[in-house]
């Protein structure tokens, strides 16, 4: 699922096509000028993004509790993934027209709760196929993977770009790729339904209604905060450090392109090696989770991303091949950050809890998601400068971090 991440939301679908001058209103672009008119459409596309994420919160601690009575995770995998390849391959029908706009943010925003409610049964479905022993490798192995999907299909697009004229009429281009990140999630999906175990499910276990599911999470809050307290900080912690660290690669090329100057072709190359470079310090990094603990992963990732974060602003003076350096190695700290920070939670979890731990995990994160792009705004604001938006994503990253090191180590159960 890859694709709807990295092509979709991140370097392509969204960024080069749907945020474009194709989508803007010519009668604002009349009355206001052309800045307002693009300026809608990231609003917009904001505005989506924000009930997506109130949504998700809202259903994923409840789908989470039921998928671990049910004892069904695969399967409620398999339906999320089914809805959010049918979001994808209706983004065919986003055609280059202001009017079709808002159903292109639409589709992606309901893309991005299908996924995460999808990506919380996949992270519980880790307790099945790996031990103490490995669990860094294999939280690693999956995110690494992960990344280096993201290369391939970038790869392909760049490709792509020079046999086919990206401004071809109605975005046909662009809707064509949305088709195939569909084939490539059918392709590449199918082997985890196959292969990797379903969990068995407790008896006993009562499956509970909507609001009742409410109530046992609020008291798996409760006893998480008197007899957990660690994880009940990790939680909050990084969901902190997790928004700043989704800000990296949210405005990352952002920062390419409007600070140093990227034109398209640069920001689609430097997304291709930002994924390869990602994806192999997370190969690493999952085996030196198992070997000194997740929790010394995390901190030595984000203190790296925190020192690459300020250098990019003191020395961006000195032109792009600053951000070639320091924004490769601020990837290379992203993930092993947030597989490790998936391997320190999974450690913690009880059996028969983990799709609700993973759900409340999801569920903090989408309510601290606003953080990282208020400071950006905000930073940008006070200095008129987007190249001062990255201090803001640092000041995010730095509180959770701060919160997170004096955190004691919660006793592991697995």
């Amino acid at each position: 699922m890859q694709p709807f991440n990295t092509v979709i939301l991140t370097f392509v679908f969204t960024a080069m096509y749907l945020v474009s001058d194709r989508f803007v209103d010519p009668d604002i672009v009349a009355t206001q000028g052309l800045e307002a008119a693009q300026a809608r459409l990231t609003s917009g596309l904001g505005l989506m993004t924000t009930i997506a994420g109130i949504a998700i919160a809202l259903v994923a601690p409840v789908l989470g509790q039921w998928a671990d009575a049910s004892g069904k995770r695969k399967a409620w995998l398999g339906v999320a993934t089914l809805l959010q390849l049918l979001a994808m391959a209706s983004l065919f029908f986003v055609r280059a027209e202001p009017r079709f706009f808002w159903l292109g943010a639409s589709l992606v925003a309901i893309g991005g709760v299908l996924n995460t409610i999808a990506e919380t049964n996949y992270n519980a479905m880790l307790l099945g196929v790996a031990d103490a022993n490995t669990m860094g490798r294999v939280s690693g192995l999956g995110w690494g993977m992960g990344y280096t999907a993201g290369v391939v299909n970038l790869l392909l697009i760049a490709a792509a770009s020079f046999m086919f004229d990206l401004n071809a009429p109605d975005g046909m281009i662009f809707r064509w790729i949305a088709i195939g990140c569909v084939i490539w999630a059918l392709l590449f999906g199918w082997p985890i339904f196959r292969n990797v175990p379903e969990a068995p499910m407790i008896e006993g276990r009562q499956f509970p209604g909507f609001f009742a599911a409410y109530s046992s999470l609020f008291r798996t809050i409760k006893t998480l905060y008197r007899e957990s307290r660690s994880t009940f900080w990790f939680l909050i912690s990084s969901a902190i450090y997790r928004d700043g660290l989704s800000g990296v690669f949210a405005f990352g090329a952002v920062i390419a392109a409007v600070a140093f100057g990227f034109n398209a072709m640069q920001v689609l190359i430097f997304g291709i090696a930002a994924n390869l470079v990602a994806g192999l310090s997370t190969f690493i990094a999952g085996r030196l989770d198992d070997k000194f603990g997740p929790r010394r992963v995390i901190i030595g990732s984000l203190l790296i991303l925190l020192v690459s974060g300020l250098l990019v602003v003191v020395l961006h003076g000195f032109g792009p091949i600053v951000f070639w350096v320091l924004g490769l190695l601020l990837c290379c700290t992203v993930g092993p950050a947030q597989s490790a920070s998936r391997s320190f939670l999974a450690r913690q979890i009880p059996p028969g809890h983990e799709a609700e731990m993973f759900a409340l995990y999801a569920t903090t994160g989408k309510a601290a998601s606003f953080m990282a792009p208020a400071m950006w705004t905000l930073s940008i604001a006070l200095t008129g400068a987007t190249i001062w938006g990255t201090l803001g994503i640092m000041l995010v990253i730095a509180v959770g971090l701060a919160m997170f090191i004096f955190l004691r180590e919660p006793r592991a159960v697995r």
